[in-house]
């Protein structure tokens, strides 16, 4: 097993080599030039110079980007361009923040999807089929940033229940962190789990129509049994694989609804990058973006190797 999972993070390196290459080098395709935001309004060109200097951007390509790998894998990210502060400093800021978005998020959409797939498969046909995928189709068609902007108008104008934006540090207080972060988590989870309730529901039919889970029934096993032992364990393999990208998806940041409910996480921290040029702040969110998804990868095929014993011995 460990066999495995070494092969697979040594695939994970190249990948993440090559990322890094295209995102440094895509950020010199974009026009405009940072320095001149830098060096202040009086724009001296003496300034200028220095800062090129001091960035090494006379030298050519290969070497930038050698001076930049070689500072990102001692975790120096650079400073931003507009504000000053290292990239890194950012990062270790905002990620915490879109990490409890995401985690709450994705178990919300677990707790709805998965159930739920796996009534209407065995359902299938009957009207809580249908009502099911009715629901998961108005998940997936509903833009979050509509129902952020309706829920905080019940929820939190008429009902006054839940906080209408903001955020609260969890190790400040837990509880009023949580109640901040419930409506926009419930929010990104409506179509979570809708995609997932779709997924279980496809893959649930594929293994219910086995020959082994009628021999299963046939045996006199009671129905709940031949559901969720036998049927649920097989069809877990393509939930697996949806479930880590779309975490993936969510600590790249869930831009609309952070904006919607004011939550400075990473998804704002990258568009405001982007709208003022923070090269250096783009680079960094967007490689630990690229990470991320590798590390959800990589989690998915050992979550494989738990659930299927047969992936533990490769022929």
């Amino acid at each position: 097993m460990l066999k495995i999972i070494a092969r697979r993070v040594l695939v994970a390196i190249p990948t993440l080599f090559l990322v890094s290459l295209i995102v440094f080098g895509l950020q010199k395709l974009l026009p405009g030039d940072p320095l001149l935001t830098m060096a202040g309004e009086e724009r001296n060109p003496e300034v200028i110079e220095f800062l090129r200097e001091k960035y090494h951007l006379n030298d050519p390509f290969y070497l930038q980007y050698l001076y930049w790998l070689r500072d990102v894998l001692t975790g120096d990210f650079g400073n931003s361009l507009r504000t000053g502060v290292p990239v890194s400093t950012l990062i270790a800021q905002k990620l915490p923040v879109t990490i409890q978005l995401a985690v709450m998020a994705m178990i919300l959409a677990l707790l709805i999807g998965i159930p739920t797939g796996i009534m209407s498969a065995v359902k299938k046909g009957k009207v809580a089929d249908y009502v099911a995928n009715a629901v998961a189709l108005s998940g997936v068609s509903i833009p979050n940033f509509w129902l952020g902007i309706i829920m905080i108008m019940i929820v939190s104008v008429q009902w006054r229940l839940l906080p209408a934006s903001g955020y609260v540090p969890l190790t400040e207080d837990p509880v009023q962190s949580i109640r901040t972060m419930l409506m926009p988590s419930f929010v990104l989870a409506t179509a979570l789990a809708a995609y997932l309730m779709r997924h279980t529901r496809s893959a649930m039919l594929g293994v219910l129509s086995s020959d082994y889970i009628r021999t299963a029934r046939a045996k006199g096993l009671l129905p709940r049994v031949v559901v969720l032992k036998h049927a649920l364990r097989n069809a877990l393999m393509p939930i697996i694989t949806l479930t880590t990208l779309l975490l993936g998806e969510l600590l790249a940041g869930a831009v609309l609804t952070e904006q919607v409910f004011t939550i400075p996480g990473f998804g704002k921290l990258m568009v405001d990058a982007v709208f003022t040029r923070d090269y250096a702040v783009v680079q960094g969110v967007v490689l630990c973006t690229a990470a991320g998804f590798i590390l959800m990868n990589l989690l998915a095929d050992i979550l494989y190797i738990l659930i299927n014993p047969r992936l533990r011995h490769p022929q």
